[in-house]
C-alpha cells in the first residue's frame, strides 16, 4: 500500500522542505530524512522492508514504524535462515504477540518469503534480482507534485509477476512499487524536497 500524501511538500520549523506524506509527526520525518528513498542494496535490510510494506497494506506507514522494534523482535532481527524454518508453532507465537500486527495470512507470507529469498540463493541473491530490474541504479521519476506519485508502474507489475513466480506472497504491483519507493529502486522525492537532490543518482536513467 502505497503513503498516503496531503499534501505536495511541507516546509517545517526547521526551514526544510518534505514531501507531504511524512506530516508533522517527527517519527514519519526522521524516516523520511534519513531512509525514505535511500537505496538499499543489503538483501537481509531489502526482505525486512518488503514483510513491513506487506504488514503495511490496508495500514498506515506510520503505524508499522512505531511496531517496527517489536517486529524486529518478534521475527528474530529478520535472520533469512531463521524465518524460513519456521512452522505452525512459529505463527501461532506471533499471532499472540501484541507488539506486531497479527495477521495470519502476512505472519505466513513473511515465513513463505523467507523461504523463497533462501531459494533463489539468499539475500545477497535477493538484492542482486531486485537491482537488476533497474540496472543497478535508482529510477529518477523527478515528480513535481503528488499526482506526479504514481500507486503503480509497469515495472512494478513486471516485478510482481516474476515475485509471485518464485513463490512470493502479498507482492502485488502496489505493494512492490511502495518497495521500490522505500528501499531507492526509484527516487519519488519531489523535486522540491531537500531530500529529492541528495538521493538521486547522477546520470542515473529515467523513470
Amino acid at each position: 500500500m502505497a503513503i498516503g500524501w496531503e499534501e505536495d511538500v511541507i516546509v517545517h520549523d526547521d526551514g526544510l522542505a518534505r514531501c507531504g506524506w511524512c506530516g508533522r509527526d517527527a517519527l514519519y520525518m526522521a524516516y523520511h530524512d534519513a531512509e525514505w528513498g535511500v537505496p538499499e542494496r543489503d538483501g537481509k535490510r531489502l526482505y525486512e522492508k518488503f514483510t513491513l510494506d506487506a504488514f503495511q497494506a490496508g495500514l498506515s506507514w506510520l503505524t508499522i514504524l512505531k511496531k517496527r522494534e517489536s517486529f524486529r523482535r518478534a521475527f528474530a532481527g529478520f535472520d533469512l535462515e531463521t524465518i524460513a524454518g519456521w512452522g505452525e508453532a512459529d505463527v501461532a507465537r506471533l499471532m499472540n504477540d501484541a507488539g506486531i500486527v497479527r495477521n495470519r495470512l502476512k505472519i505466513e507470507a513473511a515465513i513463505t518469503n523467507a523461504r523463497a529469498v533462501c531459494d533463489m540463493g539468499g539475500a545477497r541473491a535477493f538484492s542482486a534480482f531486485l537491482w537488476e530490474f533497474t540496472g543497478g541504479e535508482p529510477l529518477r521519476n523527478n515528480p513535481r507534485g503528488k499526482a506526479d506519485v504514481p500507486a503503480s508502474t509497469p515495472l512494478a507489475e513486471k516485478i510482481s509477476r516474476e515475485m509471485k513466480q518464485r513463490g512470493f506472497r502479498f507482492c502485488g504491483p502496489t505493494i512492490v512499487y511502495a518497495f521500490m519507493q522505500a528501499v531507492g529502486l526509484v527516487n519519488d522525492h519531489l523535486t522540491s524536497c531537500h531530500r529529492h537532490a541528495a538521493v538521486a543518482a547522477p546520470g542515473g536513467p529515467a523513470a
